[in-house]
């Protein structure tokens, strides 16, 4: 009866009957750092709200205020809608032990509410969670593992609100339950969150609590002709359905979506690079073959060929030179350069001639003859 009597003053404490209402005792581990919220009057919303370090509230010593800078290992934020201050100390230690929540009142005394924190070096703490902070979305769920070591009494509450003791129950208007099937851990799932589902919740083992933010927002749509729907099933296993009410098979969601137009995006760019890739090579290639064979030639040149043979007259004057020509002409095969500007025929001789010893002669020597051969180039201007 004392321990079922000592339960309910720690819960009438966590509801806000006190013009401050926080935690009164908390297990942390050393080097961690931890969030407390502490919930005030709303008469006290423009009012300075501070953190005060020391078992004594008439010798404890501030540790951050709101009027002040926040420093590597304590700092206050306060949110005046939710009317919700919370304060984080880092790094802690041994001598982290007892703080007060406070806000200062000009003129007369402050108004303030201990807590405890545990701090243990080597163990675990004795009631702890994962994450402080939790993130759901409208309609759907969200499920917070408190871990403990001993085995006393459980429970779920909200910060200034009510609490859920048994296995089922709701906090405003969000239904709870609560599983105890994993040894040394009791579940809690929040399902039908809606926005005004937001705030500080803890978990209760005890005389021990352990805060938890919960945030709830809408989930945002990844694609604009899809919206992901969630249904729950009694296992908690989250089915995604499109908008035109087709399941997604094996637990598929946007990710899922999302990551299959990233592979066909990837695949068209690289078919794209591909191809490119080949027409520039062929495009080059074209180019060099022109190239070269617009820079090789294999034109033959004309060439005339002369024999010229001397023969005299049989008449007793002076010999007269008579000459004959074979020529055999060939024809050049057309040669055009891309540098060159026009063809010019240039015509080299080279002439070898025989002087004869005398004028008359009863019978020409055929040794005076005079050969010519001529070679016709071409020359590049």
């Amino acid at each position: 009866m004392a321990v079922y009597l000592s339960f309910l003053l720690i819960l009438t404490g966590l509801t806000g009957i006190h013009s401050i209402t926080t935690v009164s005792k908390m297990s942390v581990k050393a080097g961690d750092s931890v969030t407390i919220p502490c919930l005030y009057d709303s008469k006290y919303t423009n009012h300075v709200k501070y953190l005060c370090k020391g078992y004594r509230f008439d010798s404890c010593s501030y540790a951050v205020k709101t009027n002040q800078q926040n420093s590597e290992k304590f700092s206050i934020s306060d949110d005046k809608e939710q009317r919700i201050f919370t304060v984080t100390i880092k790094d802690l230690k041994d001598e982290d032990t007892d703080y007060w929540c406070a806000v200062e009142i000009k003129g007369g005394s402050d108004v303030r509410e201990y807590f405890q924190l545990l701090v243990t070096k080597r163990d675990t703490p004795r009631l702890y969670v994962d994450h402080q902070e939790i993130t759901g979305f409208n309609g759907e769920e969200v499920t917070i593992n408190c871990q403990h070591r001993n085995r006393r009494e459980i429970a779920w509450c909200r910060l200034g609100s009510s609490c859920v003791m048994t296995s089922s129950g709701s906090i405003d208007g969000t239904r709870v339950t609560i599983s105890m099937s994993v040894p040394n851990v009791f579940t809690v799932t929040m399902s039908g969150l809606r926005t005004e589902s937001s705030g500080w919740y803890w978990c209760v083992k005890g005389d021990l609590q352990m805060p938890v933010h919960v945030t709830v927002t809408e989930r945002p749509t990844t694609l604009a002709t899809t919206r992901q729907l969630t249904t729950v099933s009694p296992t908690s296993t989250r089915i995604p359905i499109t908008g035109d009410g087709t399941t997604v098979k094996n637990g598929q969601g946007s990710a899922s979506i999302m990551q299959m137009i990233l592979i066909i995006s990837l695949s068209l760019l690289i078919s794209i690079a591909i191809v490119a890739v080949f027409v520039w090579f062929m495009l080059k290639r074209h180019k060099r073959t022109k190239v070269e064979s617009s820079a090789t030639t294999t034109a033959q040149e004309e060439v005339t060929y002369s024999a010229v043979k001397k023969k005299r007259r049989t008449s007793g004057r002076a010999e007269e030179e008579v000459t004959y020509s074979n020529v055999t002409h060939m024809r050049k095969t057309s040669v055009k350069r891309s540098e060159a500007k026009s063809d010019v025929d240039v015509m080299y001789s080279s002439v070898v001639t025989v002087k004869q010893q005398s004028v008359q002669r009863v019978e020409a020597k055929d040794e005076d003859v005079t050969y010519s051969r001529l070679a016709q180039h071409q020359q590049n201007l």
